[in-house]
């Protein structure tokens, strides 16, 4: 028996199976989803960019919530008592190892919580001090990327829906920021803005935050938004003459709206990759500054400033160096692959 309104033959009586275009036919015709739902799919397809996302937020949740139930403090020297000297046992201890105060306690029946990675030359313990370095990198790559996203998005959409005298001023900062030896900059605005804004949030609640980390936000303010706003630019210079927007401006829509509901929306995909691939870059940069000794405040840690402190005994504690660095490797690692996976499945241009 044939069925005109579908185009399929069903054989009622025997029920026999559907031929290979019927099935073709009914997966076609099965309701569609979103376009994230579908990315959100191909993404979880990709084991390599499913087993990225897996160690980023093991990584993250661990940073987060291991400092509050650690029983040791980033900043607090072991044996140290009150009108007592320093232990000096304390200080550099390999791996499961412990000072003299803990040895008594251990030997009198007392439990002690081990320091799994040992301590650093002050004696603190490093395993938290890791930790919170890992913290500080990934928050510091986050905000920063969320700094680029919003600048590059705005002057990105400005340069490409309105175009003319505004387009050709934009584009030429773009290309004078381009031409700046990246590094180079990086290190003297952080140097000067270091040193400037000291006296202006000294006592505020930006002085806990830091001066070396205000400045390095106002790095990438300054200097690595050209990328995001060169590429918003592209997208839009391209969608700017589709029938919707020339539709939406006939109706009398003004430029803010078209941009905001119908040209970035349709930019989603490449926002998304472009965060995700600024996220490492911003780790990286922030960790090579600390390792500089550019980037968080002292006492607090970072991955870079851990590596660059770990230098001064790497032939007797090499540890010390190795941690560090391979979390950064497996961060930076992970978010490049997770950002690869994430194009693979929201650029539409891929889309098989």
């Amino acid at each position: 028996m044939e069925n005109k309104d579908f185009n399929l033959r069903i054989d009622i009586d025997k029920f026999a199976p559907a031929s290979e275009e019927d099935k073709k036919y009914i997966v076609a015709m099965r309701p569609s989803t979103t376009f994230f739902k579908d990315g959100v799919k191909r993404l979880f397809k990709n084991k390599t960019a499913t087993v990225s996302l897996i160690l980023i937020v093991f990584v993250t949740v661990a940073s987060v919530f291991i400092p509050v139930f650690w029983p040791y403090s980033y900043d607090s020297q072991l044996g140290i008592t009150p009108g007592m000297p320093v232990d000096a046992s304390y200080n550099n201890l390999a791996p499961f190892e412990y000072g003299n105060t803990e040895k008594a306690k251990i030997e009198a029946g007392e439990k002690v919580f081990p320091h799994i990675f040992g301590t650093d030359s002050a004696g603190r313990d490093y395993f938290i001090r890791v930790v919170y370095g890992t913290r500080i990198s990934l928050t510091v790559g986050l905000f920063a990327s969320i700094i680029v996203l919003i600048i590059g998005l705005l002057i990105g959409s400005i340069a490409g829906y309105f175009g003319g005298k505004a387009d050709v001023i934009i584009m030429r900062i773009v290309d004078i920021i381009y031409s700046l030896p990246d590094m180079l900059m990086v290190i003297l605005l952080s140097s000067v803005l270091n040193v400037s804004l000291k006296p202006l949030i000294e006592g505020t609640v930006l002085d806990k935050i830091g001066t070396n980390i205000i400045s390095l936000f106002l790095v990438f303010a300054l200097l690595y938004w050209v990328s995001m706003a060169r590429l918003i630019r592209g997208q839009i210079l391209s969608l700017r003459e589709q029938e919707y927007v020339l539709a939406a401006k006939s109706a009398g829509a003004k430029g803010s709206w078209i941009i905001r509901k119908h040209l970035l929306p349709n930019c989603i995909s490449v926002v998304i990759i472009s965060t995700a691939l600024q996220i490492p870059s911003a780790i990286f940069t922030e960790s090579y500054l600390s390792f500089l000794g550019l980037g968080v405040n002292a006492p607090m840690p970072s991955l870079g400033s851990l590596a660059s402190e770990a230098l001064n005994g790497i032939t007797s504690y090499p540890h010390r160096l190795i941690i560090p660095a391979v979390v950064i490797s497996i961060i930076v690692l992970s978010l490049n692959l997770l950002g690869d996976g994430l194009r693979d499945a929201f650029d539409p241009k891929l889309k098989v």
